[in-house]
């Protein structure tokens, strides 16, 4: 029984890794750009039904709504080579085409008006299902209409469909440039606060370590947003490809993520991959064994999240799940084997609460697609050292909040009408207290934080309370 799953591509950066990522679907199942399936696919054995469906005339479709308030990238993708690969109906942009000026206020007002459009266009892929599984959401939090309309959309997502699973991708913004986009921390803010909320896992992409990557380990001296983002659709596809080439194990989205996710809130991922190619081109190739992939994936240069690579109480940080998708020619003894030796070395620093294992597991390569190398990795780790990235979206918060700056062009819209600033007082206290979790997760006594630290014993930042309000 497929378990089918939606994919929700919002706002400029989302159609990007939309696209990058059914491309490289298409080459991994053997689907032309038309949606044909190629005459040298016939090996089976793949599920292509988890993200495509049949349409009459037998080409694949993918489950995608392409989502967007200005029309440039879309009409981009509508002029590419895989015009026909999407179903028409399931594209939206906004009638005026003006976007969302990187507002979250008018990115999320917009969504707003045209709910109902929306909505259909998910009803009707819902409907398409056998047992439809969840939703992904592809956006960035920083602009305007993937961060705020991305919002609104899981909002209500949340509300109609709510026993289904909600994934997101989420790419945070490059902290080491000066953004283009000036009110970059607000927007940032008040996304997080719905990802915390209304979202069930967060895989995050964070843009600094993307270009730190490019630059460092491909050797690239300016990547390209092309080039990045076939990073990022290198980790959306191996995170799905035990989804797509099923084994006895991690074969649905719940599988995958009750391991990696111990409490709600804490289900932000970070994501790591080996060897590395871009463009689908080897630049060294090398000889890869399991082991050397799963210590590779432990090391901070290869993690997409720059959050600890160089902070000072990285030594504090512990990992509180990991999992490992190994593709290629693997022997499960190996895999044995590397797990001894990382656990012998000591390699990997665990919470102290919860069992300190990684998880591994095994998955197909596809055979359509010629690699240079036997063996590649992907990480899903939850780490808690996560709430450096957070920590540092609330201090840029602040210093523009401090000076009251750029806040009239949220104040036009009816969620911050009258000068009614408490969404932000509410996102920065939810974002506080979820760094105060992670800082928590590192004690040993956290199952009882929340409920008996009156004295906020286990929490040394974020807000004075050490309990957890139980309507969040």
């Amino acid at each position: 029984m497929p378990r089918e799953i939606i994919t929700l591509q919002v706002g400029q950066c989302g159609n990007q890794i939309g696209m990058e990522f059914w491309k490289q679907l298409c080459l991994e199942h053997g689907i032309s750009r038309d949606g044909i399936l190629e005459d040298f696919a016939t090996q089976g054995g793949d599920r292509k039904d988890v993200f495509f469906y049949q349409a009459d005339d037998q080409h694949y479709i993918p489950r995608a709504l392409l989502i967007d308030l200005e029309p440039r990238v879309i009409n981009g993708i509508q002029n590419s080579e895989y015009r026909n690969l999407y179903n028409h109906e399931n594209i939206f942009v906004s009638d005026h085409g003006g976007g969302a000026g990187n507002n979250w206020a008018s990115g999320y007002h917009q969504g707003k008006g045209v709910e109902e459009d929306i909505m259909d266009m998910i009803d009707r892929e819902a409907d398409g299902s056998d047992s439809l599984e969840g939703f992904v959401l592809c956006h960035s939090i920083a602009g305007g209409t993937g961060s705020g309309m991305g919002s609104y959309l899981l909002e209500t997502l949340n509300d109609r469909y709510s026993k289904k699973l909600v994934q997101t991708y989420s790419v945070f913004p490059n902290q080491m440039e000066t953004s283009d986009v000036v009110v970059q921390p607000y927007n940032s803010l008040l996304t997080l606060k719905r990802l915390t909320l209304n979202a069930d896992c967060v895989v995050v992409l964070d843009n600094t370590a993307l270009n730190r990557i490019a630059v460092e380990r491909l050797h690239l001296a300016n990547p390209t947003f092309a080039q990045t983002n076939s990073l990022v659709s290198t980790v959306m596809s191996a995170s799905t490809t035990t989804l797509r080439y099923p084994g006895y194990m991690n074969n649905d989205l719940v599988g995958l993520l009750a391991s990696l996710i111990p409490t709600p809130r804490c289900h932000f991922l970070m994501t790591g991959y080996t060897p590395l190619t871009v463009e689908r081109q080897a630049n060294v190739i090398r000889k890869t064994t399991v082991l050397d992939v799963m210590r590779r994936l432990l090391q901070t240069k290869n993690i997409m999240v720059s959050s600890y690579a160089r902070t000072k109480e990285a030594s504090q940080a512990k990992y509180i799940s990991i999992l490992n998708i190994i593709q290629g020619e693997v022997d499960p003894t190996q895999v044995h084997e590397s797990l001894q030796r990382i656990r012998e070395r000591k390699l990997v620093n665990f919470i102290e609460w919860g069992p300190a294992s990684i998880q591994v597991a095994l998955s197909r390569k596809s055979p359509y697609v010629q690699t240079a190398h036997r063996v590649s990795g992907l990480m899903l780790a939850s780490h808690t050292s996560i709430r450096h990235l957070f920590s540092k979206c609330l201090s840029q918060y602040e210093k523009l909040r401090k000076k009251q700056a750029f806040l009239d062009n949220y104040r036009k819209f009816p969620m911050f009408a009258d000068n009614d600033l408490s969404e932000f007082d509410e996102s920065r206290d939810i974002i506080e207290s979820l760094v105060d979790e992670y800082k928590a997760c590192e004690s040993p006594d956290y199952i009882k934080w929340g409920m008996e630290d009156p004295d906020n014993l286990l929490t040394g930042e974020g807000n004075a309370t050490g309990t957890v309000d139980p309507k969040l």
